[in-house]
């Protein structure tokens, strides 16, 4: 029952914590993954801003290339956000194995000191079966001495029941 009760308490109540962590990793990473979907469709917005011409002989004016550079900046910007992004995912995961780390630690403490406990109660038991054996040994001993001092007791009265009848009979 107590073994059930510790695997409960080191195993579940972390998987809790981590659920809460995870949760919000997986927010952040939902959230990369949003802005790459933006720098994506960016990208193609500017790839198609670069073969637009609508110049004099197909040729690209300066608000075409003022809109390419638009874009671009967008995309840059975007960047800009996605490192930022990811810089916090990576605290985030950074984070969790310290957390894991730290829990480890905490558990392998509590074990060692569950496991010390569970050495000194040894030791007691040990202790205690020694002791209830020797007075084990020492009833056993007490046992025969009554015994023989009964026997002898009862020898002696008989002994001089006999005598007493043989000096009433002379």
């Amino acid at each position: 029952m107590m073994r059930h009760l510790l695997l409960l308490f080191f195993f579940v109540l972390p998987v809790a914590v981590l659920a809460q962590d995870s949760t919000a990793y997986e927010l952040q990473r939902n959230k990369i993954n949003a802005l790459l979907a933006q720098r994506s469709a960016r990208f193609g917005q500017y790839q198609q801003s670069l073969g637009t011409r609508t110049g004099i002989f197909g040729m690209q004016t300066k608000k075409d290339i003022k809109n390419s550079n638009e874009i671009l900046r967008q995309i840059a910007l975007n960047d800009n956000n996605i490192f930022r992004e990811l810089k916090i995912l990576m605290e985030y995961k950074e984070m969790q194995v310290q957390q894991v780390q730290s829990t480890a630690v905490a558990y392998n403490e509590r074990i060692q000191r569950y496991t010390q406990a569970i050495k000194k109660l040894q030791d007691k038991n040990e202790q205690l079966k020694l002791v209830v054996s020797e007075s084990a040994r020492q009833q056993t001993f007490l046992q025969y001495v009554i015994a023989c001092l009964a026997i002898a007791f009862f020898g002696t009265v008989i002994v001089m029941y006999s005598k007493i009848r043989k000096l009433k009979k002379a």
